[in-house]
This record gives C-alpha cells, sequence and structure tokens, in this order.
C-alpha cells in the first residue's frame, strides 16, 4: 500500500490507533533480506503503540526461541505498520525492544495485554520471555501526531 498523505485522516488514524487491534507488520527478514508479512495484534497504552507477543517455543536447552518477526525488527528496526481493520493503509515505523523489567511488568499487567495472562503464563514468564516491542511513526507521518490519547 502506498501511503498519500493528503488522504490521510488524522481522526481516522487516531480512531484506528485507539480501537483495532489487529495489523500485518512487513519486516525485512533477518538472515532472507527478504519482505516477511506478520499478521499480529499492537495495543495502545494510554498513547503507547506496543506490540507484543506470547513467549517463544522452549528449546532443548530451556532457553525460549525468539520469535522471527521480533529477529527482523532488531537487525533491521524499519518496518510498515499496516492497519486491516477500519482503515486499510501502511505506515512507516520503526521498532525498538522493550528491556526494561520495569516496564515489561507494567506492559503485562496492563488491561490492554490481558488475553495474554489468560493464555497459561504466568506474569513472570510473560514479563521474560514475551516479544515486546515500542513502535515510533517514522517522517512523513510522525508529524501528524496520531498517537495521542
Amino acid at each position: 500500500m502506498t501511503m498519500d498523505l493528503t488522504k490521510i485522516d488524522p481522526a481516522q488514524l487516531k480512531s484506528a490507533l485507539q480501537q483495532d487491534m489487529l495489523i500485518d507488520i512487513v519486516t525485512i527478514g533477518a538472515k532472507s533480506g527478504l519482505e516477511r508479512t506478520t499478521e499480529i495484534w499492537y495495543m495502545n497504552l494510554q498513547g503507547r503503540i506496543v506490540i507484543c507477543g506470547t513467549p517463544g517455543v522452549r528449546r532443548e536447552d530451556g532457553q525460549r526461541k525468539q520469535r522471527d518477526w521480533l529477529s527482523n525488527i532488531i537487525k533491521t528496526p524499519q518496518f510498515q505498520f499496516c492497519f486491516k481493520e477500519s482503515i486499510s493503509l501502511c505506515l512507516p515505523a520503526e521498532g525498538t525492544v522493550v528491556c526494561n523489567p520495569d516496564d515489561r511488568q507494567t506492559i503485562m499487567t496492563a488491561s490492554e495485554t490481558r488475553w495474554y495472562r489468560q493464555q497459561g503464563y504466568s506474569i513472570e514468564e510473560l514479563v521474560n520471555g514475551s516479544p515486546i516491542l515500542n513502535v515510533k511513526f517514522l517522517p512523513p507521518v510522525d508529524f501528524l501526531n496520531i498517537t495521542g490519547s
């Protein structure tokens, strides 16, 4: 999807960011270098946009396997944030991993992330093992100030 700034309605974007949850992210494969599309949920935590996931599967050594989409963003932080519910639009974005344990705890105990807690994971497992990203929208979109509550 090509973004035409003349057709962006900031109010419609703000509404989508507050109400929608399901998006596609288009990343660059960490190993392949090819575009990869992943359907995923995002949350709007009082104007802060985050992408979360459940902890990866356990490997033989007991460690959790990192999600491919997370590996992609760690290697190439820029990606496309593609709405698919109330609007159909891709925005340029950048992801940064949330590493601070207190911040991760706040995110994984928020009402918006309740579903993850209902999947059989303890808060400790979610805080320590879930992929969690902060999302920052990039120019030319960032000037729209669309993430505020």
